[in-house]
C-alpha cells in the first residue's frame, strides 16, 4: 500500500500471515515502512468553529491508539493537535460551552464579542464567557479538556502562536517563492485560482479582519502588500474596510489548502486521520502541494468515517451534541474509550438512549479478556490486544454490576441498601476488595443519570423502603399472588408480561386495572414501565415480596 493512499478495510486483500486483528497495528506497520525517527509525531486539528463536541474527539482517540501501539512497539511518539485558531469567525455559532461543560444559548453569553467581530481571527476576538484570554483559547481549553478526560496526552498547538512565533514563517516564505507552482497545482482542485492568486491571507492593521487579496509580496523582506476586501462566509459577506497596507509573514495567515501541508512539514508529522471530507477534498491537494511545491513526503494517512448521535448528525447548530464530560457523567472512561477502538472505516452511531447496549458489549469485551467468557479465536485475540489500551490499570478484581441492573439500584436512594441489593442478587462478592465495590457503585450513578437523561423505563422512583396505600379487593389480592407464584417459579420478562394480562383474565379484572395496581405497589403511580420485562430485573426477593403485600 503506497503513503499517499488511505488504508482500506479489504480483510480479504491482507495476507494472513501479516494480518492485525487491530485496525491501529496496520496503521502503525504503515508508518514503520517509512522507517521514521523518534519522536513519531501524530497529528489532529481541528478549527473553533463551534461546539468541541464527542464527535470531533474521534480524531483525538483514533491518533492516540495509533500512538498506543507504536509505544507499545518501542518507539517515543508526540500527539499534536492544532487549533485552527486564526482562521477568521465567518458566522454566529448558536450554541457554545462554558469551561464547566454546561452548552448554552449564544443569547446567554456576550454575544456582542463575537457579533462585532466577524472576519477577525479567533484568537483575536474577545472570549464571550470572559474566563479566558480569547474566543479562540477558550475552545483550545474545552478541546485539551476533552482528552484530559479521557486520559490521552496530547499537546494542543494554537496556529496563532505558530504564526507569530515565527514558526512558520520559513515554510510561508518558501511558498511564496513558489507562488507560480503552488498556483499551478492548486488550480488542479479549485476553480477560482487565477493567475493574480497568491497564497497568503493578511489580517488588516485597521480592522483586524482576514483579508484574501494580496497585490504584491516580498520575498526577501518577508512582506505582502494587501487591500482589505469583502470576505466570503457561506452566502453571506463580511464587509472588509478597504484598507491598503502592508503586513508581515507573521501577521496574517495560509489559506487551509496550504496551511495544513504547513503544518505537517514545520511540525514533521508522520501520521494524520481525517474524516471523509478531507479524503475527498483538502487531501489530495494536500499531498500534492506537500510532494510538488513544499518538496517533501506528506504524512501516512487514514480516512475515518463520522459517527452519528443518535442517529443524526453532530449540529451545533441543531443542538444535537454532546460533550465528553457529558458522557463520562453516564459510562466509564474505559467504556468511551473502548467505543473509539472500533473499525474507523464502517460507520457508527453513538445512541445515548442504548448505552446499556454499548456497556453491556464493554463488559463481555472485559471478561474475554479476563477469560471469563468463551469467545471465537479472533475475539479473543483482539481483547488481549485492546484492552490493556483501553483500561489504564487492567485488574481482575474488578466488578461490573450489569448497566440496567445498576439502573434499578438508582431507583433507590440508600447507598447502603444498593449495596445490599447487589450484594444478595450475587453482583459483589463477598470478598470483593473496597475499591472493586467503590467503583462498581459509581455505575449505579451513572446508570441513574443516564435514565433521567433518557426519561427511559427506569427514570422512576420505585418504593422499596415503604409499602405504597393500595386497597386491594379479594380477586386482585389472589390475582397478585399467583402472579408472586408464576415469578417464583422462573420465568423471563416477556413470559411475565404475558402472564400479568392471563392473571387478570382468569380473575375478571380490568386488565389496565391490574396493570394499575401493579404500578401503584412500586412506584406508587398509576403509569410506568413495560412491567413483565421490569419486575424480571428486579431482585426477585423485593418483587415477590411486594406483590405478597408482605414488605
Amino acid at each position: 500500500m503506497s503513503a499517499g493512499t488511505a488504508p482500506t478495510d479489504d480483510r480479504d486483500e491482507v495476507d494472513e500471515e501479516n494480518h492485525h486483528v487491530f485496525w491501529a497495528d496496520e496503521v502503525a506497520d504503515r508508518i514503520e515502512a517509512r522507517d521514521p525517527e523518534d519522536p513519531i509525531t501524530i497529528k489532529g486539528g481541528i478549527s473553533p468553529s463551534g461546539v468541541p463536541h464527542l464527535g470531533n474527539v474521534n480524531e483525538i482517540m483514533r491518533g492516540y491508539f495509533v500512538a498506543e501501539v507504536l509505544r507499545d512497539r518501542g518507539h517515543e511518539v508526540r500527539q499534536v493537535f492544532t487549533a485552527d485558531d486564526r482562521d477568521p469567525l465567518r458566522k454566529l455559532p448558536r450554541k457554545l460551552a462554558d469551561l464547566d461543560g454546561n452548552i448554552v444559548e449564544l443569547g446567554d453569553v456576550n454575544a456582542g464579542a463575537l457579533g462585532r467581530n466577524l472576519g477577525k481571527p479567533y484568537t483575536d476576538i474577545p472570549d464571550p464567557f470572559d474566563c479566558c484570554d480569547s474566543y479562540g483559547k477558550h475552545f483550545s481549553n474545552l478541546i485539551q479538556q476533552s482528552a484530559d478526560l479521557l486520559g490521552v496526552p496530547i499537546d494542543v498547538m494554537s496556529n496563532t502562536e505558530m504564526y507569530t512565533s515565527g514558526e512558520l514563517e520559513d515554510v510561508t516564505r518558501d511558498l511564496l517563492d513558489n507562488a507560480e507552482a503552488a498556483r499551478e497545482v492548486l488550480a488542479e482542485y479549485q476553480d477560482k485560482v487565477d493567475e493574480e492568486y497568491i497564497p497568503f491571507n493578511p489580517i488588516c492593521e485597521e480592522c483586524g479582519k482576514v483579508t484574501e487579496t494580496v497585490t504584491a509580496f516580498d520575498v526577501d523582506a518577508g512582506t505582502v502588500e494587501y487591500v482589505c476586501t469583502d470576505l466570503k462566509a457561506g452566502d453571506n459577506v463580511i464587509d472588509g474596510c478597504g484598507h491598503e497596507g502592508t503586513a508581515t509573514l507573521r501577521d496574517g495567515k495560509l489559506p487551509w489548502r496550504f496551511e495544513w501541508p504547513a503544518q505537517w512539514k514545520t511540525l514533521g508529522v508522520d501520521f494524520e486521520p481525517f474524516g471523509k471530507d478531507h479524503a475527498e477534498g483538502s487531501w489530495p491537494s494536500g499531498e500534492d502541494i506537500a510532494r510538488n511545491v513544499m518538496d517533501f513526503e506528506p504524512p501516512v494517512p487514514m480516512t475515518y468515517e463520522w459517527f452519528t448521535l443518535n442517529g443524526k448528525p453532530f449540529s451545533s447548530s441543531e443542538g444535537n451534541i454532546v460533550l465528553v464530560s457529558e458522557v463520562l457523567e453516564l459510562l466509564e472512561p474505559e467504556v468511551l474509550r473502548y467505543f473509539f477502538t472500533k473499525d474507523p472505516s464502517k460507520a457508527r452511531d453513538f445512541d445515548i438512549g442504548r448505552l446499556d447496549l454499548l456497556v453491556d458489549e464493554f463488559d463481555r469485551f472485559e471478561r474475554i479478556y479476563f477469560g471469563e467468557e468463551d469467545a471465537d479465536e479472533r475475539e479473543q485475540a483482539l481483547a488481549e490486544r485492546v484492552y490493556p489500551m483501553v483500561v489504564a490499570d487492567p485488574r481482575e478484581e474488578r466488578i461490573r454490576i450489569p448497566y440496567t441492573f445498576a439502573a434499578i439500584l438508582g431507583m433507590t436512594d440508600d447507598p447502603e441498601l444498593r449495596e445490599e441489593i447487589a450484594r444478595r442478587e450475587g453482583h459483589i462478592p463477598d470478598d470483593a476488595p473496597e475499591w472493586a465495590v467503590e467503583a462498581a457503585l459509581a455505575r449505579v450513578e451513572q446508570a441513574e443519570a443516564w435514565a433521567k437523561r433518557t426519561g427511559n423505563e427506569y427514570d422512576y422512583d420505585l418504593k422499596r423502603t415503604e409499602m405504597p396505600n393500595v386497597d386491594l379487593d379479594t380477586e386482585t389480592d389472589a390475582a397478585l399472588s399467583e402472579l408472586a407464584d408464576f415469578i417464583e417459579a422462573g420465568h423471563d420478562g416477556e413470559e411475565i408480561q404475558g402472564e400479568i394480562y392471563e392473571t387478570a383474565k382468569r380473575h375478571d379484572i380490568d386488565i389496565g386495572d391490574f396493570f394499575g395496581v401493579g404500578y401503584q405497589l412500586f412506584f406508587g403511580e398509576e403509569q410506568g414501565p413495560k412491567l413483565g420485562p421490569f419486575l424480571s430485573n428486579l431482585d426477585e426477593e423485593f418483587v415477590l415480596g411486594r406483590l405478597r403485600r408482605e414488605r
